[in-house]
């Protein structure tokens, strides 16, 4: 009977043991001095780590151009963070391509000397921030947990999550983390017209949004900053269109022979962005800056 018993045992630890190489454990650090910015991975089997970004985009404050007041905010902001002051969770929204995410990676390679990190986590992974916030909590360091394109579909798990963690749990924000998000819609979430009818007017006049639009509008209000972006003029689109240019090596003296190409190629694609613009230029620096060195 015992030895039937300790087989029974015997064979539960080895069943325990392989039962724990597949349950996801605790988020362990990375090598903090391989990169300035991390991204965060969950793996299948529901492990999660932060991977080092071997590349980061050397952009710098000075390459982006006719967003001056954005980039003002947003400089400041993240100023009064690394230097130990008080700081606001951060909301870019506005038209595509018009140089959200690119303020914030300069704003990190210009703030990293200071001890500014970045983490970056994909919206389906937002229910992992407090794990994150806990590991870096101890950290000399100032982190910004980087959100791209944030949107999120009615009943998505990470939409509670995300307002918990910016305004809403018992544990207070950790002082070395800020949330900067970049969004293409100012609430986060999908608007349709029938929610209009849920508005209700009272006798003097005063509008109150009803239930559902309460619900949309406090997960945008618990960013303490919002900086928003818009289209580009011609002349805004075409002054980025020659700042890329510059930065990939085209002599001036083909800027204005650029011009009108790069208004065509704006027409095509249905858009003046930052974002087109800079993909004009590597199309016209590489045959022009090509054709010169051979």
């Amino acid at each position: 009977m015992n030895d039937k018993f300790d087989a029974l045992v015997e064979r539960l630890h080895a069943f325990m043991d392989r039962v724990e190489l597949v349950l996801p454990g605790p988020l362990t650090a990375p090598n903090w001095s391989a990169s300035v910015a991390f991204r965060y991975r969950k793996r299948a089997s529901g492990h999660g780590n932060l991977e080092p970004v071997a590349h980061v985009a050397r952009l710098r404050l000075s390459d982006l151009k006719e967003i001056d007041s954005q980039k003002e905010k947003i400089q400041q902001n993240t100023e009064q963070f690394v230097q130990g002051l008080s700081a606001n969770n951060v909301l870019l929204t506005g038209a595509r391509g018009t140089g959200k995410s690119s303020l914030i990676k300069a704003c990190l390679n210009h703030y990293a000397p200071a001890g500014l990190r970045l983490i970056e986590v994909d919206k389906a992974d937002l229910t992992d921030l407090p794990d994150i916030m806990d590991l870096v909590a101890q950290r000399p360091e100032k982190f910004i947990i980087y959100c791209d394109d944030l949107s999120f579909e009615n009943g998505e798990s990470g939409y509670k999550a995300l307002k918990s963690i910016l305004d809403g749990t018992v544990s207070a924000a950790s002082p070395n983390v800020l949330i900067y998000a970049t969004s293409n819609r100012r609430h986060l979430l999908p608007e349709y017209m029938k929610e209009n009818l849920s508005y209700t007017h009272t006798d003097d006049g005063e509008v109150h949004p009803g239930e559902v639009i309460e619900e949309k509008i406090s997960l945008s209000e618990r960013f303490g900053l919002w900086v928003s972006f818009y289209p580009f003029s011609q002349d805004e689109y075409l002054t980025i269109v020659e700042q890329w240019l510059s930065a990939l090596g085209v002599p001036s003296d083909l800027w204005e022979f650029a011009r009108p190409q790069a208004l065509v190629w704006a027409l095509e694609r249905g858009s003046r962005s930052g974002r087109v613009a800079h993909q004009f230029a590597l199309d016209f620096a590489g045959h022009h800056v090509g054709r010169q060195t051979t």
